[in-house]
């Protein structure tokens, strides 16, 4: 399978800019598009909170991702070599258009796994490290650590109000509404709606 990706932050953004790159590209090389994953989200949500993350956990070996430029993929490097790294565990291609890059199995490829798992792995122990720290100079400072004793956790807020939430849903409005509706992030939505 061929996948068509492409991500815009806005929806002031336009996706017709990137299709027509993909477009004319696969023309060039005499490829059909099977699928396309377009999202209008920010690129720094992990790939896992974006329809990205739906397409990485289906692709298979040999399916070729193409976007019109790797920053697509994800904001931040870290990101979008995590990325990367899965789409090489799972043998699945991934081109993109401006810069050239033609992530597959030949020996490259494998090296450049090798540099993502190693660099993800030093970053997760990085980050590791410096919550610890921080968590340890709260504590010496006499702040508690964690929700303050008494508050609810906004998943159980959201439970209080779940027809409410079924409701706007079906009229299709957005998570992001709806997260500034009830005062909690996105992110909990985006949990909330999957649970």
């Amino acid at each position: 399978m061929i996948y068509g990706y492409i991500r815009v932050s806005t929806d002031r953004q336009t996706t017709e800019n990137q299709k027509f790159e993909i477009n004319a590209f696969c023309r060039r090389e005499k490829l059909h598009i099977d699928g396309w994953i377009q999202e209008t989200i920010s690129g720094s949500l992990s790939a896992e909170d974006r329809e990205l993350g739906k397409l990485l956990s289906r692709v298979r070996k040999g399916d070729l991702i193409i976007c019109a430029e790797i920053s697509r993929l994800g904001r931040s490097l870290f990101m979008i070599m995590d990325i990367l790294n899965t789409c090489l565990r799972k043998e699945c291609r991934v081109w993109t258009i401006k810069e050239g890059y033609r992530l597959g199995e030949d020996l490259q490829s494998k090296v450049l796994a090798f540099a993502f798992g190693l660099s993800a792995e030093i970053e997760r122990k990085l980050i590791s490290d410096r919550t610890r720290e921080a968590l340890a100079r709260r504590k010496s400072e006499g702040k508690n650590l964690g929700r303050p004793s008494g508050s609810k956790n906004t998943m159980y807020r959201l439970d209080e109000h779940e027809e409410e939430i079924n409701e706007m849903l079906r009229e299709g409005m957005a998570k992001t509404d709806i997260a500034r509706h009830f005062g909690v992030c996105y992110k909990t939505v985006l949990r909330w709606t999957r649970r």
